[in-house]
């Protein structure tokens, strides 16, 4: 079976290469990215994937049996096409089968909400393509929580507006783990999974975070507009606003939801206490 990855090149979509290659050595895996040689440290086959390139997108398809379909990085109003793009060129192409990845988070009244809601009109995209398909819903990765440590450490804790709310986070590895079953194994089909672990508030968060790398941070809830104000000076307006947004949902419960990680990985998620021991 041919598997093709887009956004191969980055994060989430190089960790399911890696696991698709790791689990499923048997299948063909093709590695789609915009700038193709950024995937070439991969170790597959390498075919250029702009979503915004339909003629490119339908060359690289060819001969491809199941596709990932990692969600874009554009603005809300940019990405829905560009997915559009990617659906239709499957679809000609001859494509049997579409994997997307998705997110979970407030659909409404965040400033997340934007980005939740272009997933969503993929989702429904996907699901009227006429091709096989199934949709994870991402929670949201805690890895960049690690690598924000000796920032934590610099400011003396964790500042957010999640506030008492629970977060189902998840890590690429498991991710890459679980998508490499969705898409391999025919019994997905047609489902919509939420891919997290068991939530956890930011105060076990910190708790975690101490755990491994021994320090003595501690959480801070903060407002909205504090956070907003202070994730747009470090990270800039459109990411700044977006990281804002998925914060507010937590403090609303929208990132508190039951898990389907089992019933798409076949397995539990890592926990928490054996992933923060483990770093």
């Amino acid at each position: 079976m041919n598997i093709a990855i887009t956004a191969a090149s980055g994060k989430l979509g190089s960790a399911i290469v890696k696991a698709l290659l790791a689990h499923s050595p048997e299948h063909h895996i093709i590695a789609l990215a915009r700038t193709p040689e950024k995937a070439q440290h991969l170790g597959v086959e390498v075919r250029p994937g702009d979503y915004n390139d339909p003629a490119q997108l339908l060359q690289s398809l060819h001969s491809v049996d199941v596709l990932l379909l990692v969600s874009g990085m554009d603005s809300p109003d940019k990405r829905i096409q560009q997915h559009r793009n990617v659906i239709e060129a499957a679809k000609q192409a001859g494509v049997q089968k579409i994997v997307y990845t998705s997110v979970q988070g407030a659909e409404e009244g965040t400033a997340f909400s934007p980005v939740i809601q272009s997933n969503r009109q993929t989702e429904k995209d996907v699901r009227e393509s006429t091709l096989e398909w199934v949709i994870g819903r991402n929670g949201i990765y805690i890895e960049p929580d690690v690598e924000y440590i000796d920032t934590y450490q610099q400011v003396g804790g964790i500042f957010n507006c999640a506030a008492e709310g629970k977060c189902g986070y998840t890590t690429r590895d498991e991710l890459g783990f679980a998508y490499a079953k969705m898409l391999t194994e025919n019994h997905h089909n047609g489902k919509t999974y939420n891919l997290n672990s068991d939530p956890i508030t930011q105060y076990q968060l910190a708790d975690y975070l101490n755990l491994a790398f021994d320090t003595q941070l501690t959480y801070q809830p903060i407002t909205f507009e504090q956070f907003k104000q202070r994730s747009i000076t470090d990270l800039g307006e459109f990411i700044g606003t977006v990281v804002a947004g998925i914060y507010q949902g937590i403090s609303q419960g929208k990132a508190d939801n039951p898990s389907h990680f089992e019933q798409a990985a076949g397995r539990e998620h890592i926990s928490w206490n054996d992933y923060f021991s483990q770093l």
